[in-house]
């Protein structure tokens, strides 16, 4: 190829680069233009008041929360302020006087006994009455302490008494010793026994009962079955009372577990309590398998009702202290009492049926004969 050919086409490349250079620039040039007039007409939003300005971390953002299935769930409970004088932890002395509600469910246990076929022990008198509630329990504590001693000596001295009952026994003890006030017997109103709450032992041999022996099982195994021995010598100073191993007070399973390893009279008790309100740290403690937590609530005195949290879809109980507020027991993982409704039987179902459709006929002829005279 001639040389000068080589030399024309080399010309053409080099015109043809220097081209396309010079359009990328002018290119590349507009371009910018056109960005930094877009940047200049963008107005600047300012920062909402309602901005939370904290650093969320990121996986916050994306990570879910599993439900604890432990989690106890509180609702709200209106009650009757007034209710803070009954229940199973009441606390009745010389300072807190008991108010007697004329509902008391009180049975026989003469008639208990007999019903149910118990005969290991007896009551002096076969008209002494005490709370449904605790009968059951007391039966129980004596049946186990028959089963391993076969002693059948015990008897109920002492169980429910009137208002009325409770100040004749208050007045003959005050004639006896001579005394203004008496510490062996509570004034009426302020007796434990008027709750149906507490009953005393005594025993057939020697009519006394002072806790050891045999008996010594019953007051260092009471708080088993629920019961805690009320008035012991080492808490004189605080009940007001001498020491009486024949007193039981009922104050439910859990509650005389603690007091007894504790070493916890029913007002000590009581103080404690106040120091685990439901805002604060409650009361958790194990027995049995069975976990319970423990809170106490305010009453709104000098309003009719009070708002009481308690937990939902757990068992729990709710009792007055008799002073200044509620007391609510939850026994974790347990599901709530159902109070079964008796089953009809098929007989019973019929008649009704049968009943019905004999009313039906009369009720028939009733409007035929009420059509024909309109």
């Amino acid at each position: 190829m001639p040389k000068k050919r080589i030399s024309k086409e080399k010309s053409i490349r080099h015109a043809k680069t220097t081209t396309e250079v010079v359009i990328s620039l002018i290119l590349l040039g507009s371009c910018g233009l056109f960005v930094k007039n877009a940047f200049t007409d963008v107005t600047k939003v300012e920062q909402s008041p309602y901005y939370d300005n904290k650093d969320i971390p990121e996986d916050n953002m994306t990570q879910t929360t599993e439900p604890d299935p432990n989690q106890v769930i509180f609702e709200t409970l209106t009650v009757d302020t007034t209710d803070k004088f009954y229940g199973d932890l009441i606390l009745v002395n010389n300072d807190h006087q008991y108010f007697y509600s004329g509902n008391e469910d009180l049975v026989n246990i003469y008639d208990m006994n007999a019903e149910n076929e118990r005969s290991f022990f007896s009551v002096v008198d076969s008209s002494y009455t005490i709370l449904r509630q605790v009968y059951e329990p007391m039966a129980k504590m004596i049946q186990d302490f028959y089963n391993i001693y076969y002693n059948d000596t015990l008897e109920i001295y002492g169980s429910y008494r009137t208002s009325e009952f409770q100040q004749q026994l208050y007045d003959q003890d005050l004639a006896s010793t001579g005394n203004e006030e008496s510490d062996r017997v509570a004034r009426a109103g302020y007796s434990e026994h008027e709750t149906g709450l507490a009953f005393d032992f005594t025993e057939t041999v020697n009519h006394d009962y002072n806790g050891d022996g045999d008996f010594a099982w019953i007051n260092a195994n009471c708080y088993k079955y629920g019961f805690i021995v009320r008035y012991t010598r080492s808490k004189e100073s605080v009940t007001k009372f001498r020491d009486e191993p024949w007193h039981f007070r009922y104050v439910g399973i859990p509650h005389a577990y603690y007091m007894d390893t504790h070493n916890l009279c029913l007002e000590e008790y009581i103080d404690l309590l106040r120091k685990h309100p439901y805002e604060g740290e409650h009361l958790e403690f194990s027995y049995e398998s069975t976990d319970y937590e423990i809170y106490f609530v305010a009453s709104h005195d000098g309003e009719l009702k009070t708002n009481i949290p308690v937990p939902n879809g757990t068992r729990y109980d709710i009792s007055g202290n008799n002073v200044d507020g509620f007391i609510v027991t939850v026994y974790k993982g347990q599901k709530p009492l159902v109070e079964e409704v008796p089953t009809k039987e098929f007989e019973d179902v019929s008649d009704q049926i049968s009943g019905s459709e004999e009313f039906s006929e009369e009720d028939n002829e009733e409007n035929d004969d009420q059509s024909s005279d309109y």
